[in-house]
């Protein structure tokens, strides 16, 4: 097809993220940010990436994600890449919950979007914003294919005896509750880069990957499948997060219910904004958290050592699952930058094949590359992620074949 380019959309409640990248060569032309939708003080962030371009902002109300997106194509514009463009190919939209429904990247008709409303209960706080942002879109250019590429997508192919709760079977499914999984386009993603990086195919390599920012999740990446992932009926179980507790006794809440007088949505808040590595030490920046380690800080070295110890736990438990591991990965902004956060969670784990090199552990890149031993039995590998490549190259894939 003629047209190459593909605008990603990432909306969500107050926000708007978006890159426009061209096809041809996965490059991209434009990345930008328009926040706190609604508000007197919005403010519109624009980098045009071709043509050495400089950085533009602009700061005043921004009522409706109609506005913003109004904005961010007269920005586009300005640098010749306006949503009219006849090189625009698709647009494609982050949607963070699919359910069982969605398996693979579906361009958007009135039928899509009444499933993903369908989903608003499960993901209250992300699918309502995501489908403002694609009606939204869909207003400005009807005539173009519109893509929702789904988080869950990439976890709908566990097994049942990995996505299912011991739960009545016929409640779990009158409620859809079972685990779905999420940071699915980062998981298929890196899983796909690791086996490159590798010189492997990915339907013959089993990886390990962990996506850690201040949202984490660990996935079992069997011969390019997941088999299990760490995230459930939402993004709260799993590992420590930054504001999120992760996996904890279920009776917990209605201990803080009955005894502790808390309301639902008292226990909400408390699991997943005051939770995690802030509640445990009043930080959720790791960063910030090993300065206070090495500075003898107690606190921050317990809310480290636990964040670990989870960490530890899920490398085991899906080689287990897998059986054979040829690789873990870390990603996301914690796994890619904090060297030890990796040294740590990999140290002892030597007699499962798996350990970092301290020299090639400490070096920064933007690259894919590889912190493990020369010749160790399994690989430990830094792949940054690419969410918006991944949901472009799968938007761009879709619409080619139509």
């Amino acid at each position: 097809m003629t047209s190459t380019r593909v605008l990603v959309l990432n909306s969500g409640s107050s926000s708007v993220k978006y890159q426009l990248l061209d096809m041809r060569d996965n490059s991209r032309l434009a990345v930008g940010l328009v926040e706190r939708i609604g508000e007197e003080t919005s403010r519109l962030k624009h980098t045009p990436l071709h043509g050495g371009g400089a950085t533009r902002e602009s700061t005043g109300p921004i009522p409706d994600h109609e506005a913003a997106l109004k904005a961010v194509s007269a920005e586009l514009a300005k640098d010749g890449l306006g949503l009219d463009s006849p090189e625009l190919a698709a647009i494609g939209h982050r949607v963070v919950h699919g359910g069982k429904s969605f398996t693979e990247p579906t361009v958007i008709d009135e039928t899509v979007l009444a499933e993903i409303e369908r989903l608003i209960p499960v993901a209250p706080l992300h699918n309502p914003a995501n489908l403002t942002g694609i009606r939204t879109a869909r207003a400005l250019r009807p005539d173009l294919p519109q893509v929702a590429v789904f988080d869950t997508a990439f976890h709908t192919t566990m097994p049942e005896s990995a996505a299912r709760y011991a739960i009545d079977v016929r409640t779990a499914d009158e409620y859809r509750i079972r685990r779905y999984g999420f940071h699915g386009t980062s998981h298929a993603f890196v899983s796909r880069a690791t086996a490159e990086l590798l010189g492997r195919a990915p339907e013959d390599v089993n990886v390990i990957v962990l996506h850690l920012g201040n949202g984490a999740s660990a996935s079992a990446v069997e011969k390019g499948r997941c088999v299990d992932t760490s995230m459930g009926l939402t993004p709260l179980e799993g590992l420590v997060m930054g504001t999120r507790s992760g996996d904890l006794d279920p009776a917990v809440i209605f201990h803080l219910a009955r005894v502790g007088g808390l309301s639902t949505d008292e226990i909400d808040t408390l699991l997943n904004k005051r939770s995690g590595l802030i509640g445990l030490c009043g930080d959720n920046d790791m960063r910030e958290i090993r300065r206070r380690v090495d500075e003898g800080d107690q606190q921050a070295q317990l809310a480290f050592d636990i964040y670990i110890h989870r960490l530890k736990k899920y490398i085991g438990a899906y080689y287990a699952v897998l059986g054979r591991v040829d690789a873990v990965a870390f990603t996301a902004g914690v796994g890619e930058n904090a060297a030890p956060v990796r040294e740590a969670a990999i140290a002892g784990l030597q007699e499962l094949g798996l350990a970092v090199d301290a020299e090639l552990n400490a070096v920064r890149s933007d690259e894919p590359r590889l912190i493990s031993p020369a010749g160790a039995r399994v690989a430990v590998a830094v792949v940054p992620t690419d969410e918006e490549l991944e949901i472009a190259t799968q938007t761009y894939a879709l619409v080619a074949r139509k």
